[in-house]
């Protein structure tokens, strides 16, 4: 993958980069003991990233919570600002389809996430018959005025799951230079999926945190009680929902599980959690993303919410090394926080360019017939050097998904860190079963639109 076209801030990237990573580590930390008790965390203390547990991951995939993270990322990248329309769309991809898992498929999703799904679903059928847009298209939407008239917040006022905050991150990093922005559009974010008051303000808090660590915040400023008082503009000098004000002003100040504190799926005891796990890390990583992993319950979340903020304020190069280097598809998410960080940089409020995704269907499909989505046996996926360039070109595989193995019939290609000696695998997303193959193609092209722009060249289909 090529960099973006012009330099980026070194600083800002390790920071950015550090969010992404230390929200995927504390996923995959707590990943294979996810809904297990406290009481066996206490007698079984995680202490390293291991595989197998709950899901029976490798070590270093991650869950949901990164998933949808990196559906967000690509989402205000791909669409250069904020677009939740497109957003919700890839979160429908990766529930369907498995756009941007670690394993090829959707295997960990929240009630009240897929329950939203479903609806924007439905809501999607309706706008295309009302507005006479074919089917295979309704993914695609452009037209300014057409996005406008589309209901986007699938959630009602009740839903407060965790959900809103683990995949928060890429918006606050994105919008890092417009603090505003980025608490209101942090706010959103989470509405679209859950509908509650709590929701929408432990996003705004957690966002605004984010975007204050990623510009060099120090911890005391950070944790102060009164970090809300002092950038009350930000939040557009609107109040927090009281929980939620009650954590601002420091509830989660105290001694852990044994004081109240719980790593569940409420929303505001997992803001409660992930901000107890930061202020009480001395100054480490490592300590604060076990001590969140092991409050036990829904330990990936709690670990991944206080990775996103963990992760800006120490950055990347203060991350542990040795797990650094176990995430999965690391390079990619490399490469994603550099263009969060070069179309972030960019962004101004009459600049974003929503025109250039892609409408149009590709004639063929690639897909053969009687295929899933784990066993495809063709498709666009390998890029092979020719003339300097990166030609995309149908290849014979074993395996294709978003972000498992990718290989040839040899085995010798794996797809993990996308690359090896004599070929470039990338990881092309989404990969639809041949039955929806028309909404397949037409997200292929989007896909090939989204690599343009990170410098590839498509030559031939």
């Amino acid at each position: 993958m090529k960099d973006p076209p012009s330099p980026i801030d070194e600083a800002m990237l390790d920071r950015i980069h550090g969010s992404m990573i230390g929200m995927a580590l504390g996923d995959a930390l707590g990943a294979h003991v996810e809904f297990r008790p406290r009481q066996y965390l206490v007698e079984n203390p995680v202490v390293d990233l291991k595989g197998g547990g709950t899901w029976g991951l490798e070590k270093g995939q991650f869950t949901d919570d990164t998933s949808m993270a990196l559906c967000l990322a690509n989402s205000l990248v791909a669409r250069r600002g904020y677009v939740p329309y497109d957003q919700l769309v890839r979160y429908k991809w990766w529930y369907r389809d498995g756009y941007m898992s670690s394993t090829g498929r959707c295997f960990d999703i929240g009630t009240a996430t897929k329950r939203s799904l479903c609806i924007f679903e439905r809501r999607q059928r309706e706008f295309a018959v009302k507005h006479q847009i074919p089917l295979n298209q309704i993914d695609f939407l452009s037209d300014p005025d057409l996005l406008k008239k589309f209901d986007v917040n699938c959630s009602e006022e009740g839903v407060a799951g965790n959900g809103a905050l683990m995949r928060l991150a890429p918006v606050p990093l994105f919008f890092y230079k417009r603090s505003t922005r980025a608490v209101q559009y942090s706010g959103r974010s989470g509405l679209v999926t859950h509908g509650d008051e709590k929701a929408y303000d432990a996003c705004r808090y957690y966002g605004a945190l984010i975007v204050a660590a990623v510009n060099g915040a120090t911890k005391e400023e950070l944790v102060d009680k009164n970090f809300y008082e002092k950038h009350k503009k930000w939040f557009g000098n609107k109040s927090l929902h009281p929980d939620i004000e009650k954590i601002a002003q420091g509830s989660y100040q105290k001694g852990g599980y044994d004081k109240g504190i719980r790593g569940i799926g409420y929303i505001v005891n997992a803001l409660e959690a992930a901000l107890w796990a930061f202020w009480s890390d001395n100054g480490s990583f490592r300590n604060g993303v076990l001590a969140a992993v092991n409050l036990g319950d829904d330990a990936d979340t709690t670990a991944a919410i206080y990775g996103q903020l963990a992760g800006a304020h120490y950055g990347y190069e203060n991350l542990p090394e040795e797990w650094r280097k176990e995430v999965y598809a690391k390079k990619f998410i490399q490469c994603l926080s550099k263009w969060i960080v070069y179309e972030g940089t960019n962004w101004s409020p009459d600049g974003s360019k929503t025109s250039e995704i892609a409408s149009v269907i590709v004639d063929k499909s690639p897909f053969t017939s009687n295929t899933n989505l784990n066993e495809l046996s063709a498709g666009y996926y390998v890029g092979e050097i020719e003339d300097d360039e990166s030609v995309l070109k149908p290849t014979n595989v074993l395996k294709c998904s978003h972000g498992s193995d990718v290989m040839d019939k040899t085995g010798d290609i794996p797809a993990v860190d996308c690359s090896n000696k004599d070929v470039k695998t990338f990881l092309l997303s989404p990969h639809y079963y041949h039955l929806q193959e028309k909404v397949a193609n037409a997200a292929i092209e989007s896909t090939y639109l989204f690599l343009k722009k990170l410098g590839f060249n498509r030559k031939k289909i």
